[in-house]
């Protein structure tokens, strides 16, 4: 009997604010994990009668678990009725928290879409910084109450890009006795720390009082009181730094690696996140408003009711009682756990002759069959580098040749941890049940007894899309249009029929996506794919991914749908028509997440901006109205609010609609050059904005910008005009 996981009410639990009581708590993580949510009008009235209908990211002061684990020998149920009004274990943490009523989403010019904990000045109760400016070039913000204004250039989930334009100006002026390590005094309610990335400088700022002797390779630049050695071909600096001199951290210039001048090399654009307070958390779930009072100090204002201490009082003793419950729970079910991996993969694994210490043939496993570690490993010249073809998310993939003469992918897990082991089987029980022509097959893998875990996938020659259009085989010109066209309904295929299978593949990108010598299309890498319950409407789990192409709403309300992997190919459309990257750090940058940008181009009809001129937009008509229908397609993909996005059965017909009306439109082209050179001019950039439509059945959902009239108007789906 398989494991299940059942919840019967929403779980808020992130466990980022609270790592020092997730860390002695495995039971938390497995929360962490995910879960299954069963929910239905009936149970939510006999359960929690009263309380309405509950919204994705609503927090409560009550948890209700119905967590049922399946063994070979028989079963274990346990009902955990826990009451938390103040638990510190069970808290709201954060990022997915509640927001304060009659608040939402509200627009900031090239931002887009912004929710709690920022607001704009029209709406100052709704949250903890605001973004003024909206309707102009350059929104801002103050980081610290009182303090300056800061230039936005982008913000993304729990991350915000700001400008400093005093840091600008010094380094426009080649002054550098003000660099010092970046830092915000932070407030009762909220902080900002700065993101680490790759593209950091590390920088020794030594007194000149000291006479430093550094290797030769690092540069160095004079300030008044202070030198400033550095190295900007990447080098790993010397730990602990030398005496008198500390070690600092700057954001680097991008277009300028590899330029020795220090002016140069630094950035003004820093990369912040942002974090919120647990007792902000706590006063929210309570409907109060978190302010900071003459002094500084938090206080929780316009609280509901004057019961806080019997409720503190309550919720402790609850909260002791419900931990101590969980406990108990956690070590059963670790003890049935051991003795349930071992029969579960004992009776999935018949003939495995492995099973006997020394031996290394053959046998089966969930069906598929069992490679030596040895073949594999001779298969692939002993999993040299130049036989890597990729990376398979959780693993490395090498090109191989079996003795039977096949020539197959061998992934290689990266390490053997439990959620690596976790991953490896998961992808072996989905695409064992799969079987469709434009999904990878799966030949074996190597048995649980292997020194390594390996899976043996068929190869496909022809690399990924995401080589075909910006990567190493860009420059071949084989990706015509029609061939994209025909990628991205071979894709939707591929995704429809997971979704009619219940399965959400999560990792949907160009990467993902190979090619054969005839340009067909094979989905891989399973390793991130969920399998759904039949009777559930979504998943909660940890957001996971590939940045660029993860649903924002997933990754603020961590639940887990199909709709989610029709967001990653809204991405994958934009890629086809646009042949830019998912992410790309020299866009500007409120447009390094190609969704942003194409959403911005799409709203303004600037369809030439967005398109690649060299699949013949701006010469061939048919060309012309495919790619514009496409990229409006791609438009309702990518809209946050996941009811507002198409099924990928919707989806899929859309684009085989668009694929059948091709012919007719290449007549039209041929029609207009007989005409003339009048026709010859190129149409209007979108059908939207000179009110011609080929597919008149298209549905488009409204835009936030002026076109929603117009957009709307064409639409003959309900919520779609809500």
């Amino acid at each position: 009997m398989a494991r299940e996981r059942y919840v019967g009410a929403p779980v808020d639990l992130e466990g980022r604010q609270y790592n020092q009581t997730v860390e002695t708590m495995d039971y938390i993580q497995l929360l962490k994990n995910g879960f299954s949510l069963r929910w239905t009008d009936t149970e939510e009235k006999t359960w929690l009668k009263g309380r309405g209908r509950l919204p994705c990211c609503r927090r409560f002061g009550a948890m209700l678990l119905l967590l049922n684990w399946g063994f070979r020998m028989g079963s274990v149920s346990f009902l955990v009725l826990v009451i938390l009004s103040h638990s510190v274990l069970l808290s709201s943490s954060g990022k997915e928290g509640k927001h304060p009523p009659n608040c939402s989403f509200f627009q900031c010019g090239k931002l887009g879409w912004l929710k709690f904990p920022f607001n704009n000045e029209t709406n100052p109760e709704c949250g903890l910084r605001t973004i003024v400016n909206c309707t102009e070039e350059a929104p801002k913000i103050q980081l610290e109450r009182g303090g300056r204004h800061f230039e936005v250039k982008n913000i993304q989930g729990d991350t915000i890009i700001i400008q400093d334009e005093q840091l600008q100006e010094h380094l426009k002026h080649g002054r550098c006795d003000f660099i010092d390590n970046l830092t915000s005094s932070p407030s009762p309610s909220v902080f900002f720390t700065p993101v680490p990335t790759l593209t950091e400088l590390t920088l020794f700022k030594c007194h000149r009082s000291h006479n430093i002797d550094l290797i030769t390779e690092y540069n160095y630049t004079r300030c008044q009181d202070y030198i400033i050695h550095y190295n900007h071909s990447n080098h790993i600096p010397p730990t602990p730094p030398p005496p008198g001199c500390s070690i600092i951290q700057y954001p680097v210039n991008m277009s300028t690696v590899g330029i020795a001048k220090l002016d140069s090399l630094l950035t003004p654009d820093i990369t912040l996140e942002v974090n919120v307070f647990s007792h902000c958390w706590n006063c929210l779930n309570r409907g109060g408003q978190c302010q900071d009072d003459e002094k500084g100090k938090f206080q929780c204002a316009h609280v509901k009711g004057n019961d806080n201490r019997l409720k503190l009082a309550l919720g402790s003793g609850i909260s002791a009682g419900g931990i101590t419950i969980l406990i108990i729970c956690f070590i059963i079910r670790q003890r049935h756990k051991r003795k349930y991996a071992s029969t579960f993969l004992s009776r999935n694994t018949s003939s495995d002759p492995s099973s006997q210490p020394g031996l290394e043939t053959t046998g089966t496993y969930f069906g598929i069959p069992i490679f030596p570690y040895s073949e594999l490993e001779e298969a692939t010249y002993h999993f040299v580098p130049d036989r890597e073809i990729g990376d398979g998310g959780f693993g490395t993939v090498y090109h191989g040749q079996l003795r039977d003469g096949r020539e197959v992918a061998v992934k290689r897990l990266y390490e053997n941890n439990y959620r690596r082991v976790e991953q490896f089987m998961n992808e072996v029980q989905i695409l064992t049940r799969l079987r469709h022509r434009n999904l990878v097959s799966l030949y074996g893998c190597t048995s649980r007894h292997s020194r390594e875990l390996l899976l043996v996938y068929e190869f496909i020659p022809n690399g990924t899309v995401a080589d075909h259009l910006h990567g190493n085989r860009a420059d071949s010109g084989l990706l015509t249009w029609p061939i994209r066209l025909s990628i991205a309904i071979e894709t939707a295929s591929a995704l429809c029929y997971l979704h009619a299978s219940d399965v959400v593949h999560r990792d949907v990108k160009t990467k993902n996506i190979l090619l054969d010598n005839s340009f067909c299309v094979k989905v891989a890498d399973f390793g991130l794919s969920r399998l759904f319950p039949t009777d559930v409407t979504h998943v909660s789990t940890a957001p996971q991914g590939t940045p660029g192409y993860v649903d924002p709403e997933y990754h603020l309300c961590h639940q887990l749908t199909d709709k989610s992997d029709v967001y990653s190919f809204g991405v994958v459309l934009i890629e086809l028509i646009s042949s830019l990257p998912a992410v790309d750090f020299s866009r500007l940058k409120h447009e390094i997440n190609l969704s942003n940008y194409a959403i911005n181009k799409i709203q303004k009809c600037a369809f030439h901006e967005l398109i690649d001129p060299h699949l013949g937009f701006n010469s061939d008509l048919a060309v012309n109205r495919m790619t514009t229908l496409v990229a409006e397609l791609a438009f309702r993909c990518l809209q946050p609010d996941k009811e507002m996005r198409p099924s990928m059965d919707e989806v899929l017909e859309i684009l085989k609609e668009i694929e059948s009306n091709r012919h007719e439109l290449e007549n039209m082209d041929a029609a207009a050059d007989s005409v003339g050179s009048s026709m010859r001019e190129p149409p209007p950039p979108s059908p939207d904005c000179d009110e011609v439509g080929l597919l008149k059945s298209v549905q488009l959902m409204p835009s936030p910008d002026s076109t929603t009239a117009q957009w709307a108007s064409r639409s003959t789906t309900p919520s779609a005009s809500a």
